[in-house]
């Protein structure tokens, strides 16, 4: 059977990649205001029917090809909502060493073991939450971890998108969440589509987004143990080393990006789709990686030359 998946663009079908993040189904059962797999523009067209989309095991087979040519260590599982294809992700997280699913966690979650990490996406307190994510998603979701069996293994973490109009009430949902199972939180920040500037949820520049980082680094100073991104992290969120970051963008050279569209995957401009501002990126991925390259010496973002 042969590989199902077009690599162009940002990637090469000769580069390794460590990680991927893979789109496994366009269905998702909410309409997320924010999301930015549904924008216009991105493979996201779904049939009409879920099981339409490319079968499972000629998903299964291309993703085993690309992990051997690609030397595939960790894969993130996103969509849509993974959680509707459990039979696929089943046979699918045995494929990889390390694997890590997004969802809304609306519905319920499955044992993978304790080498699997969920992360769920919530939004804020409840009205902020359910604005953007639906009517009582907000219960639903703290129901489904409530109810985890105390024997459940796998890690669970919430993943929280900073916007322009949420970042003033995150110490809300930090508060909420550190009653439940959650094991920790991080904070990813709005992705703008390029030239967006006249949506209430995003900022017009970095200098603009500063104040929404402090208040993410007054949290983790708070509660450091619970708030996952590291000060460097957020310190390279602002002026003048997000320019440099997002210039030279560690995502595109470490994580494969695969989207589905139709029969076949396709890697689109970057994880976050074909039309993004990158210089105002506030991908956790993108900051994530920039800290742990300079941790290992590979860059030097107190360089004005770093990143040019």
């Amino acid at each position: 059977m042969s590989i199902q998946a077009n690599i162009t663009g940002n990637y090469s079908e000769s580069a390794q990649y460590p990680s991927a993040a893979v789109n496994i189904t366009n269905h998702c059962n909410l309409q997320c205001r924010h999301c930015f797999v549904f924008r216009e523009g991105n493979p996201n067209e779904a049939p009409a029917s879920i099981r339409d989309e490319m079968a499972d095991d000629v998903m299964l087979d291309t993703l085993e090809k690309l992990r051997d040519r690609h030397q595939i260590k960790q894969m993130l599982w996103m969509g849509g909502e993974p959680m509707l294809k459990p039979k696929l992700l089943k046979k699918g997280v045995r494929l990889f060493q390390q694997n890590t699913i997004t969802t809304n966690g609306t519905a319920p979650l499955i044992d993978f073991g304790e080498d699997l990490l969920y992360v769920i996406s919530m939004d804020g307190p409840e009205d902020l939450n359910d604005a953007i994510r639906g009517d009582g998603v907000y219960r639903k979701v703290l129901g489904n971890i409530e109810h985890l069996p105390p024997d459940f293994g796998s890690q669970v973490q919430v993943q929280t998108v900073v916007t322009r109009r949420n970042h003033q009430r995150m110490e809300e949902l930090v508060s909420s969440i550190m009653q439940t199972r959650v094991g920790w939180m991080t904070f990813s920040f709005m992705v703008p589509k390029n030239g967006e500037l006249d949506n209430p949820d995003v900022w017009g520049t970095n200098e603009e987004r500063v104040e929404a980082v402090q208040t993410i680094m007054e949290l983790k100073r708070k509660y450091p143990r619970f708030i996952r991104n590291s000060m460097r992290h957020l310190e390279l969120m602002m002026p003048p080393y997000a320019e440099r970051v997002t210039s030279t963008c560690p995502a595109l050279q470490s994580v494969l990006s695969l989207y589905l569209e139709g029969d076949h995957f396709t890697t689109p401009f970057c994880c976050y789709g074909n039309d993004v501002d990158c210089a105002r990126c506030g991908a956790w991925v993108v900051f994530h990686r920039a800290d742990r390259m300079e941790r290992a010496g590979l860059v030097d973002w107190e360089s004005e030359t770093q990143g040019g």
